[in-house]
Protein backbone atom coordinates (compact mmCIF):
# COMPACT_ATOMS: atom_id res chain seq x y z
CA UNK A 1 0.00 0.00 0.00
CA UNK A 2 3.00 2.43 0.33
CA UNK A 3 4.47 1.82 -3.13
CA UNK A 4 0.54 2.67 -4.21
CA UNK A 5 -0.18 5.72 -2.34
CA UNK A 6 3.41 7.02 -3.50
CA UNK A 7 2.78 6.22 -6.84
CA UNK A 8 -0.50 8.98 -6.61
CA UNK A 9 -0.40 12.09 -7.86
CA UNK A 10 0.35 15.03 -5.05
CA UNK A 11 -2.99 16.66 -6.29
CA UNK A 12 -5.33 13.88 -5.64
CA UNK A 13 -3.65 12.46 -2.36
CA UNK A 14 -4.54 16.36 -1.15
CA UNK A 15 -7.87 15.57 -2.76
CA UNK A 16 -8.72 13.21 -0.32
CA UNK A 17 -9.39 15.43 2.54
CA UNK A 18 -11.48 17.77 0.78
CA UNK A 19 -15.56 17.80 1.66
CA UNK A 20 -17.75 17.27 -1.23
CA UNK A 21 -19.34 20.11 -2.29
CA UNK A 22 -23.10 21.44 -1.96
CA UNK A 23 -25.10 21.97 -4.56
CA UNK A 24 -27.78 24.48 -3.89
CA UNK A 25 -30.70 25.13 -5.90
CA UNK A 26 -32.56 28.03 -5.26
CA UNK A 27 -36.59 28.28 -6.62
CA UNK A 28 -37.35 29.74 -9.81
CA UNK A 29 -38.37 33.32 -10.03
CA UNK A 30 -41.84 33.80 -9.90
CA UNK A 31 -44.41 34.15 -12.88
CA UNK A 32 -45.44 37.28 -13.66
CA UNK A 33 -48.14 38.43 -12.15
CA UNK A 34 -47.69 36.68 -9.25
CA UNK A 35 -47.34 38.74 -5.82
CA UNK A 36 -43.60 39.33 -4.80
CA UNK A 37 -44.53 37.83 -1.33
CA UNK A 38 -45.30 34.46 -2.66
CA UNK A 39 -41.80 34.74 -4.74
CA UNK A 40 -39.93 35.47 -0.61
CA UNK A 41 -42.23 32.50 0.48
CA UNK A 42 -40.65 29.79 -1.83
CA UNK A 43 -38.49 27.28 -0.35
CA UNK A 44 -35.31 26.52 -0.97
CA UNK A 45 -34.29 23.43 -2.24
CA UNK A 46 -30.46 21.72 -1.29
CA UNK A 47 -29.62 18.59 -2.57
CA UNK A 48 -26.35 16.96 -1.32
CA UNK A 49 -24.00 15.31 -3.40
CA UNK A 50 -23.10 11.96 -2.40
CA UNK A 51 -19.87 10.78 -2.63
CA UNK A 52 -19.12 8.24 -5.15
CA UNK A 53 -16.38 5.81 -3.05
CA UNK A 54 -12.95 5.40 -4.76
CA UNK A 55 -10.31 2.52 -5.06
CA UNK A 56 -8.22 4.30 -2.44
CA UNK A 57 -11.53 4.45 0.05
CA UNK A 58 -11.67 0.93 0.19
CA UNK A 59 -8.15 0.45 1.68
CA UNK A 60 -8.98 2.90 4.17
CA UNK A 61 -11.48 2.35 7.08
CA UNK A 62 -13.98 5.48 7.70
CA UNK A 63 -14.37 4.22 11.73
CA UNK A 64 -17.66 4.06 13.43
CA UNK A 65 -19.13 5.83 16.37
CA UNK A 66 -18.39 3.46 19.48
CA UNK A 67 -19.29 3.71 23.06
CA UNK A 68 -16.45 3.78 25.58
CA UNK A 69 -15.94 0.63 27.54
CA UNK A 70 -15.08 0.70 31.45
CA UNK A 71 -11.85 -1.36 32.17
CA UNK A 72 -12.62 -3.72 34.99
CA UNK A 73 -10.65 -2.94 38.46
CA UNK A 74 -9.98 0.25 37.08
CA UNK A 75 -10.41 3.55 39.49
CA UNK A 76 -12.44 6.19 38.87
CA UNK A 77 -13.84 9.05 40.63
CA UNK A 78 -18.04 8.24 41.55
CA UNK A 79 -18.15 11.99 43.27
CA UNK A 80 -16.75 14.79 44.91
CA UNK A 81 -17.86 15.16 48.67
CA UNK A 82 -16.21 18.58 50.06
CA UNK A 83 -12.31 18.64 49.63
CA UNK A 84 -12.61 14.90 48.84
CA UNK A 85 -12.69 12.08 46.01
CA UNK A 86 -15.43 9.13 46.77
CA UNK A 87 -12.81 6.84 44.55
CA UNK A 88 -14.16 3.44 43.79
CA UNK A 89 -12.71 0.12 41.46
CA UNK A 90 -15.23 -0.88 38.50
CA UNK A 91 -16.58 -4.19 38.84
CA UNK A 92 -18.31 -6.49 37.22
CA UNK A 93 -22.07 -5.73 36.99
CA UNK A 94 -24.46 -6.40 40.41
CA UNK A 95 -21.16 -6.47 42.58
CA UNK A 96 -20.53 -3.85 44.82
CA UNK A 97 -17.50 -1.43 43.50
CA UNK A 98 -14.75 -1.05 46.34
CA UNK A 99 -14.53 3.10 46.98
CA UNK A 100 -12.09 4.82 49.70
CA UNK A 101 -12.04 8.50 50.09
CA UNK A 102 -8.86 10.14 48.40
CA UNK A 103 -7.29 13.26 48.51
CA UNK A 104 -4.14 14.80 46.57
CA UNK A 105 -2.42 17.11 48.65
CA UNK A 106 -0.03 20.03 46.92
CA UNK A 107 2.59 22.25 48.56
CA UNK A 108 0.75 25.23 48.59
CA UNK A 109 1.33 26.46 44.99
CA UNK A 110 -0.51 23.77 43.01
CA UNK A 111 2.47 20.82 42.95
CA UNK A 112 1.40 17.83 44.31
CA UNK A 113 3.41 16.16 46.90
CA UNK A 114 1.48 13.41 48.45
CA UNK A 115 -1.82 11.00 48.12
CA UNK A 116 -3.88 10.34 51.19
CA UNK A 117 -6.80 7.72 50.63
CA UNK A 118 -8.56 6.65 53.41
CA UNK A 119 -11.08 3.09 54.60
CA UNK A 120 -12.93 1.62 56.90
CA UNK A 121 -12.11 -1.51 58.46
CA UNK A 122 -14.35 -4.30 59.82
CA UNK A 123 -15.38 -4.27 63.82
CA UNK A 124 -13.57 -6.17 66.36
CA UNK A 125 -10.41 -4.70 66.34
CA UNK A 126 -8.52 -1.68 67.60
CA UNK A 127 -8.85 0.19 64.42
CA UNK A 128 -11.98 0.83 63.03
CA UNK A 129 -10.36 2.83 60.25
CA UNK A 130 -7.29 2.83 57.76
CA UNK A 131 -5.09 5.45 55.93
CA UNK A 132 -2.26 5.02 53.20
CA UNK A 133 -0.24 7.99 52.87
CA UNK A 134 2.07 8.08 49.75
CA UNK A 135 4.89 10.82 49.93
CA UNK A 136 7.68 11.39 47.58
CA UNK A 137 11.16 9.39 47.48
CA UNK A 138 13.30 12.00 48.74
CA UNK A 139 12.15 12.14 52.33
CA UNK A 140 13.73 11.39 55.56
CA UNK A 141 12.10 8.33 56.88
CA UNK A 142 13.58 8.46 60.18
CA UNK A 143 11.91 11.85 60.64
CA UNK A 144 8.59 9.74 60.08
CA UNK A 145 5.40 11.10 59.90
CA UNK A 146 3.39 13.00 61.50
CA UNK A 147 -0.10 14.95 62.05
CA UNK A 148 -1.92 17.17 63.96
CA UNK A 149 -5.53 18.35 63.72
CA UNK A 150 -6.88 22.00 63.80
CA UNK A 151 -2.75 22.59 66.03
CA UNK A 152 -4.06 20.38 68.31
CA UNK A 153 -1.46 17.26 69.57
CA UNK A 154 0.77 15.52 67.21
CA UNK A 155 0.81 11.90 66.40
CA UNK A 156 4.27 10.31 64.87
CA UNK A 157 3.67 7.08 62.61
CA UNK A 158 6.47 5.25 61.02
CA UNK A 159 6.93 5.11 56.76
CA UNK A 160 5.97 1.27 56.06
CA UNK A 161 8.22 1.02 52.51
CA UNK A 162 9.07 2.59 49.37
CA UNK A 163 9.22 1.76 46.17
CA UNK A 164 8.81 3.48 42.81
CA UNK A 165 6.10 5.49 42.91
CA UNK A 166 6.77 7.24 46.91
CA UNK A 167 7.41 6.06 50.18
CA UNK A 168 4.33 4.64 52.29
CA UNK A 169 2.44 5.46 55.51
CA UNK A 170 -0.27 3.15 56.84
CA UNK A 171 -1.83 4.70 59.32
CA UNK A 172 -4.44 3.01 61.81
CA UNK A 173 -7.35 4.84 63.10
CA UNK A 174 -9.40 4.30 66.22
CA UNK A 175 -13.16 6.00 67.09
CA UNK A 176 -11.36 8.79 68.52
CA UNK A 177 -8.90 9.25 65.79
CA UNK A 178 -11.94 9.56 63.26
CA UNK A 179 -14.08 11.88 65.61
CA UNK A 180 -11.23 13.60 65.77
CA UNK A 181 -11.66 14.22 62.02
CA UNK A 182 -15.18 14.57 62.46
CA UNK A 183 -14.82 17.30 64.42
CA UNK A 184 -12.21 18.83 62.91
CA UNK A 185 -11.14 21.31 59.74
CA UNK A 186 -8.01 20.72 59.15
CA UNK A 187 -5.26 17.95 59.07
CA UNK A 188 -1.99 19.25 59.16
CA UNK A 189 0.60 16.18 58.23
CA UNK A 190 4.55 16.94 57.93
CA UNK A 191 7.54 15.80 56.09
CA UNK A 192 10.93 16.26 56.51
CA UNK A 193 13.02 16.26 52.89
CA UNK A 194 16.08 13.99 53.01
CA UNK A 195 18.26 16.53 51.33
CA UNK A 196 17.20 19.20 53.78
CA UNK A 197 16.93 17.38 57.03
CA UNK A 198 16.80 21.04 58.92
CA UNK A 199 13.34 21.57 57.36
CA UNK A 200 10.25 20.35 57.07
CA UNK A 201 7.14 20.70 54.61
CA UNK A 202 3.96 20.70 56.08
CA UNK A 203 0.53 19.58 54.06
CA UNK A 204 -3.16 20.45 54.74
CA UNK A 205 -5.51 17.71 54.41
CA UNK A 206 -8.98 19.71 54.57
CA UNK A 207 -11.66 17.65 56.31
CA UNK A 208 -14.69 19.51 54.64
CA UNK A 209 -16.76 16.43 53.73
CA UNK A 210 -15.24 13.85 56.14
CA UNK A 211 -18.43 13.17 57.97
CA UNK A 212 -20.64 13.23 54.71
CA UNK A 213 -18.40 10.62 52.95
CA UNK A 214 -17.17 8.67 55.83
CA UNK A 215 -20.35 6.34 55.99
CA UNK A 216 -20.03 5.78 51.81
CA UNK A 217 -16.14 4.36 52.11
CA UNK A 218 -16.00 0.79 51.97
CA UNK A 219 -15.20 -1.73 54.76
CA UNK A 220 -11.95 -3.03 53.83
CA UNK A 221 -12.47 -7.38 54.52
CA UNK A 222 -9.31 -9.17 55.38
Amino acid sequence: MTKFLTALPLFVVLGMGLAPAAIAQTASAPAAGEPEAAAQEAPTQTQTQTPTPTPLDQLLSMGEEAEAQAILGQPYTRETIGAGEMRCLRVAEGEEEPCQMYQLLDDGQGAPVAEVSLFRLPEGGQAVAGATVIVPLETSLTDQFTISIDGGALRRYPYAFCNPVGCYVRLGLTEDDVAAFRRGNVAVMTIVPALAPDQSVALSLSLSGFTASYDKVSILEQ
